[in-house]
């Protein structure tokens, strides 16, 4: 994968390409670049591509819950994640709760859930920690995996 042209980061164009509809990658670009310059006015002292890894990092799962069928009875059994598939799950559950916020603008609404990750609040955050609360919950059918 290709490196984007502003930050020259591969992880921006994995989560550009997550971002994009229709194959509009331009304005998914446009988007993400607007987003970043809105993040920068938010938090003036904080270089905004760091404050973006915090906020992905912070909202990458560590395990999910997969349900498994034993014996007519269904199991939610913890797994731990790959590493792609843990970015892949952070960059996509940011991407929709960023589409399910009130700010104008989808510039505007990924940049406030950017911020709200990077601070540990917000719904891709709140998404995480059910993901782990569960996988706790559930840790006693773990000697089911697979």
């Amino acid at each position: 994968m290709l490196p984007d042209p502003r930050f020259n980061d591969t992880l921006v164009t994995r989560f550009v390409n997550n971002l994009m509809l229709r194959g509009k990658k331009n304005l998914a670009y446009t988007i993400f670049y607007d987003a970043m310059d809105i993040v920068t006015e938010k938090v003036n002292d904080e270089d905004c591509l760091e404050v973006f890894k915090k906020a992905l990092a912070n909202v990458t799962p560590a395990v999910e819950v997969r349900s498994r069928r034993i014996g007519g009875a269904t199991f939610q059994i913890p797994s731990e994640i790959r590493p792609d598939r843990k970015v892949s799950v952070g960059i996509k559950n940011m991407i929709s709760f960023a589409r399910k916020r009130n700010e104008k603008g989808m510039a505007g609404k990924l940049a406030g859930e950017i911020v709200a990750a990077s601070k540990e609040e917000g719904g891709a955050y709140k998404r995480k920690e059910d993901t782990h609360r569960m996988a706790d919950a559930n840790k006693a059918f773990s000697h089911f995996r697979f």
